[in-house]
């Protein structure tokens, strides 16, 4: 058999399901081919937040995988809904890779050294928040478009197409923010001029992994045993999905959306499993930040330890400060 992977076609979106496509491939022993879905997230433009968040790029890859177009859909996990999706089930999250947000800004500045006034892009309200809470007298301005856009929006940076200064296209800015993950998946590593520790920015829960989904009857946790099913179990990282598990679980429980101000950073170390959530006002006034751990290491364990954070930023006042109904 060939197992059908769908995808969104923009070069980060390929590039991470040609990766897990080969693992795949290479696990299961069956010969794989990509099947591109376009998404209203890559047809529409404006803000994400307006268009109902990051899970405009999802909707579209489950609807195929319903309808039987393709047998496995690879998401970025942080565009992900924290709704389940009736007939579908996440079968694998593979191991994370780097959960950082990096600046790209030109000359090689850090956040620190970025002139007041600096003119710094992101389409993100969790970024833009914390950028705003960490530099209140810089420009923070609402960008869209994928990776490569984004960085062709500051000059100078190593792999840009252009150097002409193009208002709301190229070299226009000072910085953009974006995830650590995806330029290191599309090798742009050479363009970062910052990693952000989580004391200064906590990425979005589910930030650096991926989640591979497929029709629940297909999944392993179903008792499926055939070879897809073997193959996905094979590829899942149980440590992330812990991680994973109780980050989207502060979401659910402050039924805040992709697109929310909210970030959330778990990790496992030796016998307990650690989380940090943060929610913030989208002009970076306020923020609430909590922590909690537990021993606990089960899928169960990770859910509780995700709504106790989550009910602690409640008790601080987060619903007060920020909008949490942002999809």
């Amino acid at each position: 058999m060939t197992v059908r992977i769908g995808t969104r076609a923009s070069k980060l979106a390929l590039t991470q399901t040609q990766q897990t496509a080969d693992k795949l491939a290479a696990v299961g022993g069956f010969p794989v081919e990509l099947v591109h879905i376009k998404t209203e997230g890559d047809v529409k433009t404006g803000s994400l937040s307006q268009m109902g968040g990051t899970g405009v790029f999802v909707a579209a890859l489950r609807d195929a995988l319903l309808a039987d177009t393709c047998d496995v859909a690879v998401h970025s996990l942080k565009d992900l809904p924290t709704g389940a999706a009736l007939g579908l089930s996440i079968a694998a999250t593979p191991t994370r890779v780097d959960v950082r947000d990096v600046l790209c800004a030109r000359d090689g500045m850090t956040l620190a050294e970025l002139p007041a006034g600096a003119k710094v892009g992101t389409g993100s309200p969790r970024r833009a928040a914390q950028l705003r809470a960490a530099r209140p007298d810089i420009e923070v301005l609402d960008i869209r478009g994928n990776v490569d856009t984004r960085l062709g929006r500051v000059p100078g940076l190593p792999g840009n197409a252009t150097d002409e200064v193009v208002p709301g296209k190229s070299c226009d800015l000072d910085a953009v923010v974006l995830a650590a993950a995806g330029l290191e998946r599309i090798d742009r590593r050479d363009t970062v001029s910052e990693y952000f520790g989580t004391d200064v920015m906590l990425p979005a829960p589910g930030q650096g992994a991926l989640a591979i989904e497929c029709r629940t009857e297909d999944a392993p946790a179903q008792g499926s045993n055939g070879v897809l099913a073997q193959a996905l179990a094979a590829l899942n990282d149980d440590d992330t999905r812990l991680a994973v598990t109780a980050e989207r679980a502060v979401l659910a429980r402050l039924e805040a959306g992709c697109a929310a101000p909210v970030g959330a950073y778990a990790f496992r170390k030796g016998s307990m499993l650690h989380l940090e959530a943060a929610v913030c006002a989208v002009d970076g006034t306020k923020t609430v930040r909590e922590k909690k751990a537990t021993d606990g290491l089960t899928e169960v364990g990770a859910t509780l330890l995700g709504i106790e954070v989550a009910e602690l930023l409640l008790a601080a006042g987060a619903a007060e400060i920020a909008d949490l109904a942002a999809s």
